[in-house]
């Protein structure tokens, strides 16, 4: 069964339907709960907000994929955020892709820059090397959550260490948060017709959230540091869970036939699925020329003469790639 809740009654006659069902599309979040298994999620395909995106930079196709998980991850845990703020996934590692950032900011806006040593990706490729490990290397992911400049950040820090995206969110969860958690992830470059190559994600998160806290405590959360093997105890409706999450075929989340409801049923029906309606997500930058200004009123004297050319201050986000432009002289009066 294959609940809707909350659906607006004013789609066009162009949106397509299961029923009464009309389907979000493309780059929305769209929330779920299976009430006999005590799970709730999210589960979001990526289009031409992610196409955008990578495009933006034309990033070599491993760079690339990799941004789009970190997306994927950031999309799918910020999206969770009952309030304004951002969601920030980061990644400093030693690999040749040492920096990853994501952020997404509520209720969907979602900004991602990578960067990488081209020369180290360029001998990595050429040697058939492109696991997500390799090109990550060791190093720290971290998971910040920002509500704002009068508020304290709260953030949560996973060692990569020869380890995926996918694997360090699901330690977060169970070191962290401590709430038994499924991430699935895929990315693809598809051909479309009429539009050549084109990039998709989809991803889904499952939590088990029962309303008794001792259900959550299942064999599938960590101890701590030194602490004794324990005989693994999985609650049976969690377990069910895991099982059906296991079944999500990696073409299952990144066909654009496929929409997520249809997985969502597919999985769930036989204990009833309830969706919500989705949210959006655009490719929206944060950037803005105020910003920018009053990051340059406070450089010392020094540094506005070390940061001009021909007269002008250019600054260029790595986001988005827009350049803005300055006049020097107005800063150097203020000094």
């Amino acid at each position: 069964m294959l609940e809707t809740a909350n659906v607006p009654n004013n789609q066009n006659d162009e949106t397509k339907r299961l029923g009464d069902f009309g389907f979000a599309g493309d780059d929305h979040v769209i929330p779920f709960e299976v009430g006999p298994l005590d799970a709730r999620g999210r589960v979001v395909a990526l289009g031409p907000l992610l196409d955008s995106i990578l495009g933006r930079h034309d990033y070599p196709e491993p760079v690339a994929r990799l941004l789009a998980e970190a997306a994927l991850v950031a999309v799918l845990l910020g999206s969770s955020l009952k309030f304004e703020g951002k969601f920030i996934l980061q990644t400093r590692t030693d690999g040749p892709v040492d920096m990853l950032v994501a952020d997404f900011t509520t209720p969907g806006s979602l900004r991602a820059y990578a960067r990488f040593d081209a020369d180290r990706l360029e001998a990595l490729v050429a040697a058939g090397e492109t696991g997500s490990e390799t090109l990550l290397g060791n190093g720290v992911l971290a998971l910040t959550i920002d509500q704002g400049e009068y508020t304290q950040r709260y953030q949560g820090i996973v060692e990569l260490n020869g380890t995926t995206l996918q694997e360090a969110a699901h330690t977060y969860f169970r070191q962290s948060e401590q709430i038994p958690t499924e991430i699935r992830l895929q990315v693809a470059r598809l051909v479309r017709p009429g539009q050549g190559e084109v990039w998709r994600a989809g991803g889904l998160i499952a939590q088990f959230l029962p309303e008794s806290p001792e259900r959550m405590r299942t064999g599938d959360l960590h101890g701590g540091d030194g602490a004794p093997d324990v005989e693994e105890q999985v609650d049976d409706a969690w377990r069910e869970v895991q099982a059906l999450a296991a079944t999500i075929e990696p073409a299952e989340l990144i066909d654009p036939t496929i929409e997520p409801e249809r997985l969502l049923y597919r999985l769930f029906h036989e204990h009833g699925v309830r969706v919500f309606p989705g949210t959006p997500v655009a490719d929206e930058c944060s950037c803005s020329r105020e910003r920018i200004r009053g990051i340059l009123e406070g450089f010392s004297a020094e540094e506005i003469v070390e940061s001009t050319e021909d007269g002008k201050i250019s600054v260029a986000c790595e986001f988005c790639s827009k350049s803005y432009d300055f006049d020097a002289a107005e800063f150097l009066k203020a000094n």
